[in-house]
């Protein structure tokens, strides 16, 4: 998987569109992601005590990793990954300014 924690990622489709987040968490076995402030869910609670007030709570849920697109710290545009190898080393570069991410 290309996407790891803490990149930022603009959103291909859905409801959130082309809006950019950080990713909070990898599921590399199910190839989803979390991102921070997409893809929220409303959840609502009842009260538990006696004067506590019922609330409404957003979840950040999964997302499929192939409806995100990684954007380069670089040139800040979305853009592939690419691998670059150089001996023992392994890093991922950008395909549109060719920098390392």
């Amino acid at each position: 998987m290309k996407i790891r924690k803490g990149d930022n990622v603009v959103m291909l489709s859905g409801k959130d569109r082309g809006k950019q987040g950080k990713i909070a968490k990898v599921t590399p076995f199910l190839m989803k992601v979390v991102v921070d402030g997409l893809n929220l869910l409303t959840k609502h609670t009842k009260p538990r005590r006696q004067g506590e007030k019922g609330q409404k709570i957003q979840i950040p849920r999964f997302v499929p990793a192939s409806t995100v697109m990684l954007v380069c710290p670089k040139c800040s545009k979305p853009t592939r990954v690419r691998w670059n190898i150089e001996g023992e080393t392994k890093e991922r570069v950008c395909k549109k300014c060719g920098r390392a991410i």
